[in-house]
């Protein structure tokens, strides 16, 4: 047997150990030679997963990195993606191929893998080119993969996390690659995570404290890593990044003569993230008060801050000004006009210490700065009109509430249309194809491409499949393993039924497994559950006699079924002498949008099969009747240990009010007299009052979509009610991006009642900032299309603020942001009805002063009058605090 014959045997018997002697013992041409049937042989295994494939996969990384002679092809080959997936790289037979080639065939590799990016979180190839480096003494490779793995495994370190571990500093300084690779640390983006953690409690064992300990004793450049700090602050990147590198820089801890040479870095800070600029403001002022910076500076960083949300950077931003004006009197003109920069805060607290701090100087600064000072005023909330008019001699604000204002409230949106059906076989491909690369298609996009494989496969199947067949090329269909909901790429199924690739009617095909059909897994939802029902049958249809159309198709993006549509489409089908399907005819049903137009009435009547006499029923029925929405409230069960929380299933811990609905499954028939499916009935069973009965599995593992929506247009209250659970996460267990699908419920069709009021409320007392904004837009549809009754959101949301589940200032910041829309009288009909509720409860809460204070703007700007009795009582106590101030100034409003 040949050395090549050898070789290539102990590649496919997966015999790895071997192979480098047998490759070292080629010669040139042998190893040409070898490397087609290595190249064959990776063709072959691309896409196994097996064990034997997994063993013959190594010896052939290690035999094609033997025979390549060529360093750029030597690189390509170790470096790729399937022999990365399958973790080979760190196999010492690689380390042995590689050892025994020449020097500059070594380093030539290595830099060129140094450059390949990392395929997980661990770098495979990192070992091999460190070996390279240390064993040639080449020059250490710079790219940001070999950077970030230095790092990881630096940190990391070896061991446990013990005192027989060796501290971060102590790694540090004993690194040969240091002296190269820490100054390429600063240059690098999303390292923060891995740097800030500490790794134990002995000093230097965390980033920012090893590297400052290398500069305290003389290993580093003190000066040059301040230098590099700031430089990497001013650049900016994500927060937990900024953080590492503040860290890095108070280790540091740099002295004012230090900082005053930083002065226009420090400036630049002030627009970052809030702890990063609250430090640069803290330093500037303390440079100001020690005379070490130009005296415009200060009013050069209000007018960057002064322009924040951030309260506490305001605060003290004014404190800043007016310590600088008690200091030195000669500078009360720059102050004050530079605090009137704040005039124009959404906050009126802050405005109020604005004009403070103005009133205070003002005598100071002269007569001078009064004209810029009256304009700036005109930024000032009404509440602070008069006092500032008083002031600076002059009117403030020309509006009379009473007369001037006017509700601003967004356009009531129009659903989109669906484009005209899609026309021919190669369209569909075209379409087919973005909606498989997509990561979220809309609903418009998927019934259209559903609807065009129905469509053309009758037509002409075969044009169909030689349409889709370059689409479809790689594609294959599996139902074993299926862990996720059914979901739009689902579709998938259909085109491979076109194609003959999947067989709808063979039991093979169809992929039964525990009597469930394909597309029809455990792990769907009941939404899953309706599209894979479409699915399946649109496919078996194809098998078969095929469809001209599908009745279920949507008219516009919110998934409703206009009536005549429907109706046009039946009379299509009795044309074409064609039953339509079950569950093609129940979906359309529960889209179908409710008419009393004659005209589409009578069609209707017209239509003579069965499928058009139930459609004909079901609209003068008037479709799927609205649930009754019961409200009910659950407080921590007696499982949960106020003492150990962790322990806790998370809604043995949680207050929440919710709703209940009966459900439609009860009796065999549906409402109108439709008989439903039970795969429809599955999207409206009782809903129990207890979070715990729809998370029987401790989560909630799915995320409501468009597609869900779709389902049932016309029925947001029912949807509310099924998925408020994941609404008021947002709330009180504080999930990031829950509340996506507000605006969706806002502009769908149905009653909005107990349930929508609900969802909107926990969205406005969210976690994150960009979930309240979409429960604000929520909100202002609403209003917008007059489906908001702010009584019944107002009391719902002091319930849920007593209950400790929305705080006050999130709800405040949410209800301003509405405001600031110009759609003063929603917020004030909503904070209205809130307030009794509110103000009640002792103690207060933290924050609900400035929701107080939000409510007297919108009753000042709407001309709201009228006492409140619990207003008036808090506004008669003593003291000066937040709540107490705002509830005096509402009083004083309502009452005229």
């Amino acid at each position: 047997m040949s050395g090549v014959e050898e070789l290539l045997r102990a590649v496919r018997e997966g015999r790895t150990p071997q192979v480098p002697a047998l490759a070292a013992a080629l010669g040139p041409a042998e190893r040409r030679a070898c490397l087609v049937e290595l190249k064959e042989l990776r063709k072959q295994l691309r896409g196994e997963w097996s064990n034997a494939a997994d063993r013959q996969s190594g010896a052939l990384l290690v035999a094609g990195a033997g025979c390549h002679t060529g360093p750029a092809a030597a690189a390509a080959w170790i470096g790729g993606r399937d022999f990365a997936e399958r973790s080979w790289a760190r196999h010492p037979a690689l380390a042995e191929v590689v050892a025994a080639q020449p020097v500059e065939w070594q380093t030539d590799v290595a830099a060129r893998l140094a450059q390949r990016s990392p395929q997980g979180w661990s770098w495979e190839l990192y070992p091999l080119i460190e070996q390279v480096v240390r064993r040639t003494g080449c020059p250490v490779p710079e790219s940001d993969a070999f950077v970030t793995e230095w790092l990881r495994r630096l940190v990391q370190g070896e061991g446990g996390r013990g005192g027989t571990r060796a501290t971060l500093l102590e790694r540090l300084r004993a690194d040969a690659f240091r002296p190269v690779l820490l100054p390429r640390v600063f240059e690098l983006a999303d390292i923060g995570s891995l740097l800030e953690f500490r790794w134990s409690d002995r000093p230097g064992d965390v980033w920012a404290e090893a590297v400052a300990g290398l500069a305290a004793s003389g290993e580093l450049d003190r000066a040059e890593l301040i230098d590099r700090c700031l430089a990497r602050l001013v650049r900016g990147g994500r927060p937990v990044d900024q953080r590492l590198f503040l860290a890095m820089l108070r280790e540091l801890a740099p002295g004012p003569a230090e900082y005053a040479g930083h002065v226009r870095s420090l400036l630049a800070l002030l627009d970052g993230v809030s702890v990063v600029a609250g430090h640069a403001q803290e330093v500037l002022a303390g440079l100001d008060e020690a005379a070490l910076v130009e005296p415009e500076v200060v009013a050069e960083a209000s007018a960057v801050v002064l322009f924040r949300t951030e309260k506490k950077l305001v605060r003290a931003q004014l404190g800043w000004l007016e310590k600088a004006a008690r200091r030195s009197p000669e500078r009360a003109g720059p102050v004050v006009l530079a605090a009137a920069e704040a005039f124009g805060h959404p906050d009126t607290a802050l405005q109020e210490r604005a004009l403070n701090v103005v009133a205070r100087h003002l005598g100071a600064a002269g007569p001078a700065v009064l004209p810029e000072l009256r304009f700036a005023a005109e930024g000032l909330n009404p509440a602070h009109h008069a006092r500032a008019a008083g002031l600076f001699g002059a009117p403030v604000g020309g509006d009379d509430p009473d007369t001037g204002w006017s509700e601003l409230l967004p356009p009531v949106p129009v659903p989109r249309p669906l484009a005209d059906p899609i026309a021919t076989p190669a369209e569909v491909a075209e379409e087919l194809s973005a909606l498989l690369a997509g990561y979220q298609p809309d609903v418009a996009d998927f019934e259209r491409v559903l609807d065009g494989l129905v469509r053309h496969a009758r037509l002409d199947r075969a044009a169909l499949g030689t349409a889709l067949e370059p689409v479809l090329r790689g594609q294959h269909w599996s139902e074993t393993g299926r862990w996720h909901d059914c979901g739009p790429r689902d579709v998938l199924y259909v085109a491979l039924t076109v194609t003959g690739q999947v067989d709808p009617h063979h039991r093979k095909g169809v992929l039964r497994r525990k009597g469930r059909p394909a597309l029809r897994g455990a792990n769907n939802t009941a939404y899953g559950h309706v599209l894979g029902a479409r699915l399946v049958e649109a496919a078996e249809r194809i098998g078969t006699d095929g469809l001209p159309l599908l009745l279920a198709t949507p008219t516009d993006a919110t998934g409703a079924v206009e009536a005549s549509a429907l109706v046009g489409r039946l009379a299509r089908y009795e044309e074409a002498g064609v039953e339509p399907g079950e569950v093609d005819l129940q979906a359309a049903l529960l889209r179908l949008t409710p008419t009393t137009d004659a005209e589409a009435l009578a069609a209707a009547g017209r239509l003579a099969s069965p499928a058009g006499r139930r459609v004909a029923h079901w609209l003068v029925r008037g479709g799927l009747p609205g649930q009754p929405s019961e409200r009910v409230v659950f407080a921590p069960g007696p499982g949960a240990d106020d003492r150990h929380p962790f322990w806790n299933r998370w809604w043995e811990a949680l207050n929440r009010v919710a709703v209940a609905q009966p459900g439609i499954g009860a009796g065999p028939a549906g409402p109108a007299g439709e008989r439903l499916d039970a795969v429809f009935r599955g999207l409206l069973e009782g809903t129990e009052p207890s979070v715990a009965r729809a998370r029987k599995q401790d989560q909630w593992g799915w995320q409501p979509t468009v597609h869900w929506a779709a389902v049932l247009p016309h029925h947001r209250e029912e949807l509310a009610a099924r998925w408020l659970d994941w609404f008021a996460d947002s709330a009180d267990r504080e999930r990031r991006g829950a509340t996506g699908m507000l605006p969706v419920l806002a502009e769908a069709g149905g009653p909005a009642g107990l349930a929508v009021h609900l969802v909107v409320a926990y969205g406005l007392g969210a976690r994150f900032p960009e979930d309240r904004t979409a429960a604000v837009d929520a909100l202002l549809v609403l209003a917008a299309r007059g489906d908001l009754d702010g009584g019944l959101l107002g009391r719902e949301l002091a319930a849920l603020v007593a209950a400790g589940t929305v705080l006050p200032s999130r709800l405040g910041q949410a209800l301003a942001a509405a405001a600031q829309t110009g759609a003063y009288g929603t917020v004030w009909s909503v904070l209205a009805p809130a307030l009794p509720g509110l103000l009640v409860l002792d103690p207060a809460p933290r924050g609900l002063g400035d929701l107080v204070a939000v409510a007297a703007d919108c009753a000042r700007r709407t001309g709201a009058r009228g006492p409140v009795e619990e207003v008036t009582r808090v506004a008669a106590r003593s003291g000066s605090s937040r709540l107490v101030k705002e509830a005096r100034a509402l009083r004083e409003v309502l009452a005229g």
